[in-house]
């Protein structure tokens, strides 16, 4: 905010403006990072300061599918994970991998989810705010991970960090110590920690990697380079998530060993899901489901990576109100706040 009063992007400014975008609840905690000069200049439209039916269902729409997210998915993936780490030295290299799959669904349903509720909380005030995830497990490379990702911050560091310090205007070399000093200085952001310090800095060695070789790289079939992105991904996420480089190092070893390919039953246990037994009314589900162990968990995972890999956007369909956005947000509504039985909190608070 100063950075943008300094520079005279901001010319008139009233301390009740100056409160309000310091303030705003659907941002405050966790973004997305908006740009003062845009929100202000929103907050001061007379056309803004009466309701409006569209934004409104917009808005109720989004903030459903959020909740969705949060509690129904996120939530659910947190207690297995939190499960994991709590029984490192037991888990079986299967156990390991569904350890690091579930981290990744869940910090991007939580952080996902909060941003949609924070989108849609806004619209019922006539406030938009910007765009923070674009389907970022579609990426095919982590350059496009990282423009799809927590979009507001990759904005902020480039507009803050990344052209202060020259970008790519100054030679390829400078060009690759920018990169990485934003990675970098990204990683700390995160927490003062060696898990986000090489997190980072592999994240940045990859970026450097893919722009020095991004004419061979584009040669290569989408589909594996998405393979490749996303595993790599899942990898990274598991370094962020773990407590110690070593507790990664001892999670990646486990997993590659192939020591034991069972899955143990307390994980399963681990994973409760609620409202998913109203499935048992579609006929032959039900007998599906009764009889075969774990199928529920198997059809969560499966509608998880379902809507993060091949749905579009919510943000980009919040506009699109029809009978069936109706019945859908209201499905989710419901199910989300009888899904909220106990105190949910994001990940996202910790940073």
């Amino acid at each position: 905010y100063v950075l943008y009063f300094a520079n005279k992007r901001i010319s008139d400014c009233s301390l009740w403006d100056y409160l309000a975008y310091i303030l705003y609840f659907p941002k405050l905690t966790m973004g997305p990072i908006t740009d003062p000069s845009e929100f202000i200049s929103q907050l001061n439209q007379d056309q803004r300061k009466k309701a409006k039916a569209s934004n409104i269902a917009s808005g109720l729409k989004l903030f459903c599918l959020g909740l969705f997210k949060k509690v129904v998915f996120a939530d659910v993936f947190a207690k297995t994970v939190s499960w994991g780490y709590s029984n490192v030295d037991s888990l079986s290299s299967v156990d390991t991998a569904l350890l690091m799959l579930f981290y990744t669904l869940e910090i991007y349903y939580d952080f996902s989810g909060y941003s949609d509720m924070a989108v849609g909380a806004s619209c019922l005030f006539n406030i938009d705010l910007p765009m923070n995830f674009d389907s970022p497990y579609k990426a095919v490379s982590i350059r496009d991970f990282w423009k799809r990702w927590h979009i507001s911050l990759t904005s902020f560091f480039t507009k803050y960090l990344y052209i202060p310090l020259g970008g790519s205007r100054k030679g390829k070399v400078m060009t690759y110590v920018n990169m990485m000093l934003v990675f970098l200085v990204s990683g700390l952001w995160h927490g003062a920690n060696w898990t986000f310090v090489l997190w980072g800095t592999i994240n940045g060695m990859l970026a450097c990697l893919e722009r020095e070789f991004d004419e061979q790289n584009n040669k290569i079939p989408a589909l594996i380079r998405w393979v490749l992105t996303f595993g790599m991904i899942n990898i990274l996420w598991l370094l962020f998530s773990a407590p110690s480089v070593a507790v990664w190092k001892q999670l990646i070893l486990n997993m590659f060993s192939f020591r034991d390919l069972s899955i143990s039953n307390k994980m399963l246990e681990s994973m409760t899901l609620y409202g998913w037994h109203i499935l048992e009314i579609i006929p032959g589900i039900g007998f599906l489901l009764s009889n075969v162990k774990g199928l529920y968990k198997i059809l969560f995972l499966s509608v998880a990576l379902l809507i993060c890999l091949f749905l579009e956007n919510n943000y980009r369909n919040k506009e699109k109100l029809d009978t069936v956005s109706l019945v859908i947000s209201s499905l989710c509504f419901i199910w989300g706040l009888l899904a909220l039985s106990n105190e949910s909190s994001f990940v996202y608070f910790g940073f």
